[in-house]
């Protein structure tokens, strides 16, 4: 899924600089790297991705993170924007909505952006 969302936001203008492989690694990776904006899957590995959202949320609380989900997980979606997330894409990605959610949060501004 990383490398897919990769390739999409870099089709889009975006420069990706990190890649988390679970949670812990993603929270890590955004207090060293300070993206923009997050892409964070739902499920990983250590420290699923509600939890790293409200770490990372905890640290900045104007931070900028679209979750993945999977089809059928509406209340973990719920519960990942009670949390803090600004959006969401459900699986598997589609590259007209990934563009949705980032031009909603950017207006079309070429960032740096950390994909978890």
């Amino acid at each position: 899924m990383r490398t897919l969302v990769r390739m999409f936001l870099e089709q889009m203008g975006h420069t990706v600089i990190g890649e988390a492989q679970n949670g812990k690694e993603a929270v890590d990776l955004y207090g060293r790297l300070k993206p923009d904006l997050v892409t964070m899957d739902i499920t990983m590995p250590e420290m699923d991705g509600l939890e790293a959202v409200k770490h990372i949320k905890s640290a900045n609380p104007d931070a900028k993170i679209i979750m993945c989900s999977a089809m059928g997980q509406q209340q973990v979606v719920m519960e990942a924007i009670r949390s803090g997330a600004s959006d969401f894409v459900v699986k598997p990605i589609q590259k007209e909505r990934l563009q949705e959610a980032v031009e909603k949060l950017f207006a079309g501004q070429g960032m740096k952006i950390g994909v978890m």
